[in-house]
């Protein structure tokens, strides 16, 4: 057997490459091809210790890339980091220069790579092209043809370097290609490409330049161990000075790509994230210890906060203990979402007057940075004072009758119309759900000022908090507790991971919320396009598919959709339904998560849309598919669908016109099949029809001449499939 890198090798080019090959320095393809080394060897990094292995020398170098920038903004500092090294490899494996590693850096202020152990050449590139046959490349007096001439040229190269090889039978022409590879310092002048190839989420112009980019461009470093490279990019010429810390840096010039973190070290720029992140939990620990407090380091936050410094020092901070009667979601947004502070809290868990926040620098006069903190905290804190205050002096009644002069969308109408709209679903939703007449009594209340809270000083100035001080102000209000709950929860999901309501009330409300939102947007035409979804609307129809699946709502989504497209509103009329049911089951879809493609495409064509069954249904097929009677099952299941779809819908079966013990046998089996307990009882009784169905076959004739005949038999096995469509199209499963 070969080595396994010649195997692979093999596999990657036309040409094959053999022991002998390797031996003697030749393709056996042609003996007069150059050498074999490593710089004529199509390979990557996986392979080197192979190479290493034959005695074959390797010259190497470290490359050094980074862009200097102004201030990203946090949240793009991770994703364009590890953009820039999926893009660096993808330019390496495209220019054939192989490498040992790819490591990224990134700060607020800069974006780099290394690359270590970079071939100092491109491999060499060896094809074989084939052409056309040899009939069509020769003309009649033996002379190329215009045919073979144009195949050779668009190769560029000669009608001398065509060769005719033999498949099966016939000859056909064969020409090599034969690329020298380039040093890698020619090829790495393709670097600026590769930024320029990066994607942000917004881009600017600036100095009067037509081009745009993330943020404005100060500084570019290119190093090829301790050589400088010289390349432009967006008007900046490339060497090896870098940027230190705005504040406690200066310029600094990089002596070679190995030296990148220990010189920017020295002025105060630590440009590992990882190391960063560390550097900030190890402060926050140690304050936690000193203090012996409790931190929430919250791992959303402390991603933004190392994006914010290049150099970190946590210090804690303090605040008046009287904003502690403010409720604490209200402290909490206002540290965490506002000033990106660190909760902390005392042993027992209760919120402490006290704050972590991270300098972007080092610990030199840091009593100043505290206090300056504080005084910004006190200004939110006092805003979520007054707020607090002031809102309790407001009437429920009065809030919602200004939503009618707040605008849902344009096209649709206002808050006050979305309300009543989902106030008519949740009374559905109630029914079909199996409310009790409490639980059906708070979701009609629930319904009817579930948004007040918008219209509100703090909701106004705290946007995050919608909902929560809905909950919070329906209970100073006297509204009971399921109600309160109901208009927190009705928000939920609010990501595609995120929470779900807890209680029945809670979750119909967001069903009914959500059910609109979705309905009316798609009736007006703004229906999500591509990865286009400005409303959020997959969002909101993933909470609505995990909702009704945590829940074990089994309410029939056609039949859900079809009411309530039956409905009428003065205020919108429903519109696009097949578009609504289509958009549903993809998040179905999406909810299967990996089951395999077959498995999803034959639960989502089943009869039932009911998004529990659904969902248990795939889950059920995904654990038989590894028993060993799944193969045989589907495969006679498949038969069935396969010949049911020629029955005539209008055909019943006849028992009269039965003509074996076969046929009686698969009738009384299907007559007596009634599908019930769990996803996986349901797959074990289908299955278990297996043998029935294969003697059936087996002795019967189904397509025979006679019509009567043929078309009960048809319509035998339709009635099976009507059964076993309940859990899935078994002629869409792959039982290979």
């Amino acid at each position: 057997m070969r080595p396994h890198y010649l195997r692979q090798l093999s596999k990657r080019r036309k040409t094959t490459i053999s022991e002998k090959g390797i031996e003697h320095g030749l393709n056996p393809r042609k003996k007069d091809r150059p050498p074999l080394c490593a710089s004529t060897l199509p390979w990557s990094p996986i392979f080197r210790s192979d190479f290493k292995a034959l005695g074959i020398l390797i010259m190497t170098k470290n490359l050094l890339v980074e862009l200097g920038l102004e201030e990203l903004p946090a949240y793009v500092v991770t994703p364009s980091e590890k953009q820039l090294g999926e893009k660096m490899a993808s330019f390496l494996a495209d220019n054939r220069l192989s490498y040992d590693n790819i490591q990224t850096f990134s700060t607020p202020r800069r974006l780099a790579v290394r690359v270590t152990g970079l071939a100092d050449a491109q491999t060499d590139l060896t094809e074989d092209f084939k052409g056309p046959s040899k009939k069509i490349a020769l003309d009649a007096d033996g002379n190329f043809s215009k045919a073979a001439q144009g195949f050779v040229r668009g190769k560029g190269l000669t009608v001398e370097d065509i060769e005719f090889r033999e498949i099966k039978g016939e000859e056909y022409v064969y020409v090599t290609k034969h690329e020298a590879g380039k040093a890698a310092k020619e090829v790495l002048a393709g670097i600026p490409e590769v930024l320029a190839s990066l994607t942000f989420p917004v881009s600017m112009h600036w100095a009067g330049n037509d081009f745009e980019y993330i943020r404005p461009v100060h500084t570019l470093t290119v190093l090829l161990d301790d050589e400088a490279l010289d390349l432009d990019f967006l008007d900046i010429s490339s060497g090896r000075v870098s940027r230190g810390h705005r504040f406690l840096g200066q310029e600094v010039e990089i002596a070679s790509a190995d030296s990148y973190e220990d010189d920017l070290r020295s002025v105060f720029v630590i440009t590992d994230a990882k190391e960063r992140q560390n550097m900030i939990v190890e402060q926050i620990k140690a304050i936690e210890a000193a203090q012996n407090v409790q931190v929430e380091i919250d791992a959303d936050l402390l991603n933004e906060v190392l994006n914010l410094v290049e150099y970190p020092t946590a210090f804690m901070g303090a605040f008046d203990t009287k904003y502690l009667e403010v409720p604490e979601e209200v402290l909490v947004t206002s540290m965490k979402a506002h000033q990106r502070y660190f909760v902390v809290r005392d042993q027992a868990g209760k919120l402490m007057p006290n704050f972590i926040s991270v300098r972007n620098g080092n610990a030199e006069h840091i009593d100043n940075v505290v206090k300056g903190n504080e005084k910004v905290l006190v200004a939110r804190l006092e805003d979520g004072e007054f707020f607090w205050k002031e809102d309790q002096k407001l009437q429920i009644v009065d809030l919602v009758a200004k939503l009618a002069k707040v605008t849902f969308h344009e096209k649709i109408g206002s808050l006050a119309e979305h309300m009543d709209r989902a106030q008519v679903i949740a009374a559905y939703l109630a029914e079909k759900a199996d409310l009790t007449a409490e639980e059906t009594a708070d979701l009609d209340r629930a319904a009817q000022i579930y948004k007040f809270d918008l219209l509100t000083g703090m909701v106004g100035e705290f946007d995050e908090l919608q909902g929560i001080m809905g909950e919070k102000y329906a209970l100073l209000a006297g509204e009971n507790a399921a109600v309160a709950a109901a208009i927190r929860e009705h928000y939920l999901p609010n990501s595609a991971e995120g929470d779900l309501p807890e209680t029945k009330v809670g979750a119909a409300l967001a069903l009914a919320d959500k059910l609109d939102t979705l309905l009316a947007f798609f009736s007006v035409g703004l229906i999500p396009s591509g990865s286009n979804d400005p409303y959020a609307l997959r969002r909101a129809t993933q909470g609505i598919v995990r909702i009704l699946d945590a829940f074990g709502w089994n309410i029939p989504m056609d039949e859900l959709i079809n009411n309530l497209y039956g409905l009428s509103f003065d205020s919108l009329t429903y519109a696009n339904k097949e578009e609504v049911l289509s958009f549903i089951r993809a998040r179905v879809d999406k909810m299967m998560g990996k089951t395999p493609k077959d498995i999803k495409e034959a639960v989502l064509a089943g009869s039932t849309f009911v998004v529990p069954e659904m969902l248990a249904a795939a889950e059920s097929l995904v654990a038989a598919s590894k028993a060993d009677n799944y193969k045989a099952a589907v495969e006679s299941l498949s038969r069935v669908f396969n010949l049911a779809e020629k029955a005539d819908a209008t055909s019943q079966v006849d028992s009269s016109l039965f003509e074996n013990d076969a046929e009686k046998a698969l009738a009384q089996a299907t007559d007596e099949l009634v599908l019930s307990g769990t996803a996986n009882d349901k797959v074990a009784q289908l299955f278990a029809l297996s043998p029935v169905i294969n003697n059936f076959f087996d002795n019967t004739m189904v397509m025979v001449e006679d019509e009567a005949v043929k078309n009960n038999r048809l319509a035998l096995l339709a009635s099976l499939v009507a059964k076993a469509k309940a859990v899935a199209v078994f002629n869409k499963l792959n039982s290979k």
